[in-house]
C-alpha cells in the first residue's frame, strides 16, 4: 500500500515505520522539523517536512502523494510533562488534534485516501464510575478535571471528525499509554536517555497518591505498531481499544517499574497533598480512572501482543530494539 504517516518522527511513529516497510509497504513520512529529516530516512521512510496547520500545504502535498491510506499519529507532546502545566504542555498537541486532523482529513477526501486511521487515547478518558473495565461503547469522561479538559475536547474533535467523514473508512485507536524505546517510560541505550517516568522514579519524584486504586492499562510501543499494522486491512469503520491484557492499580505497577529499573520504592502521599500540590487530575489519575478492555481489538483485528502484559514489559522491553536509531521524541 501506498501510506501517508503523519507524525512520522515520534515514538509510534519511529517503532511503526520498520514494521511497515517489512511489509513492502510505500511509506511517506511526514514531520514537521527538517532536522528529522535523517532520521525519517533511516528509518526507511519517503521524508515530507509539512506544518499539518498549514491547510493548503497540507492539501497540496497530500495530493501530490495520492496515499491509499493515511495514518495520523500526529502529537507534540514535551519529553517532560509538568503536571502542574498539563493543559499548557498539550497545547500544540491539541492543535493537532483539531485543526490537524481537520487539515488532514479534508486533504484526504481531495486526494481520494481510502482508509484514514487516527491516533486518539483511553488513558483516563473514560468516565470514572461505573465499570471497571471499559469498552469503546462506554462513555467518555463527562467532567474531566479541568487541567485535562481541553485535553479530552480536542480528543472529541479528533474521533469526531474523523467518524463522520464519509469520503473515507474512518477508523480510530485508542491507544492506552505508552511504554518501551523513546516514551517516558524506557531505559536509554544507543545513544537514547531515559524517559522521563524513568529519570524521576530513580530521582524518588514520583509518588503513590493516595491509595492508589487508579486503574491503568498500558501497550508496549510495539504492540501498538502492531495493532496499527492490523487496522490497515482488518479494521471497519470505528473505535478499537488498543491496550495489552492486564489492567492493573497503580499501587501495584509503580511499585514494579520502580524495581524493574533500579529505583528505590515510591513513597506515599495524600489526596489533599497532592490537590493542593499538582491539582485534582494528579488524584484522578492516581485514584480514579478505570482499566479497558483490548477483547474488540484482539476479536476483529486478529492482533497478537507480544507483551501482553506489563509485567513482562516493564522486565524486559523497555530498552531500544532492533536497532532502531536515537533521535527526538516529539514530531
Amino acid at each position: 500500500m501506498r501510506i501517508l504517516l503523519a507524525g512520522a518522527s515520534g515514538a509510534i511513529g519511529r517503532t511503526l515505520i520498520p514494521i511497515l516497510i517489512r511489509e513492502q509497504h510505500e511509506v511517506f513520512g511526514v514531520f514537521r522539523n527538517p532536522s528529522h529529516t535523517d532520521l525519517v530516512r533511516s528509518l526507511g521512510a519517503a521524508p515530507v517536512v509539512l506544518d499539518a496547520l498549514d491547510g493548503k500545504a497540507v492539501i497540496d502535498r497530500v495530493g501530490e502523494i495520492k496515499p491509499e491510506v493515511l495514518l495520523h499519529q500526529l502529537t507534540a507532546i514535551p519529553a517532560r510533562i509538568d503536571l502542574r502545566h498539563f493543559a499548557r504542555d498539550f497545547e500544540l498537541t491539541n492543535r493537532l488534534r483539531t485543526e490537524g486532523t481537520r487539515n488532514l482529513a479534508t486533504a484526504a477526501v481531495q486526494a481520494g485516501v481510502q482508509r484514514f486511521i487516527a491516533q486518539s487515547f483511553c488513558g483516563g478518558t473514560y468516565a470514572r464510575r461505573g465499570i471497571t473495565l471499559k469498552t469503546e461503547e462506554d462513555d467518555l469522561d463527562p467532567t474531566p478535571p479541568p487541567e485535562m479538559k481541553s485535553n479530552a475536547d480536542a480528543l472529541e474533535v479528533l474521533e469526531h471528525t474523523v467518524l463522520r467523514e464519509r469520503g473515507f473508512t474512518g477508523i480510530v485507536l485508542r491507544y492506552g499509554p505508552f511504554y518501551g524505546p523513546f516514551s517516558s517510560i524506557s531505559l536509554g541505550k544507543a545513544g537514547a536517555p531515559d524517559g522521563s517516568m524513568v529519570e524521576d522514579l530513580r530521582n524518588h519524584k514520583v509518588p503513590i497518591v493516595g491509595q492508589g486504586t487508579g486503574v491503568w492499562s498500558f501497550v508496549h510501543l510495539e504492540d501498538a505498531a502492531t495493532a496499527t499494522l492490523a487496522a490497515l486491512t482488518r479494521a471497519q469503520h470505528g473505535i478499537y481499544n488498543i491496550v495489552d491484557d492486564d489492567p492493573a492499580p497503580v499501587v501495584d505497577w509503580l511499585p514494579y517499574l520502580a524495581e524493574c529499573v533500579g529505583a528505590k520504592p515510591p513513597g506515599h502521599v495524600a489526596n489533599w497533598m497532592a490537590k493542593m500540590a499538582i491539582g485534582e487530575h494528579a488524584v484522578a489519575m492516581m485514584n480514579d480512572i478505570r482499566g479497558v478492555s483490548n477483547a474488540k481489538a484482539k476479536a476483529e483485528l486478529g492482533w497478537t501482543l507480544k507483551w501482553t502484559s506489563w509485567r513482562q514489559g516493564f522486565r524486559k522491553g523497555l530498552g531500544v530494539s532492533g536497532g532502531l536509531p536515537a533521535g527526538p521524541s516529539s514530531v
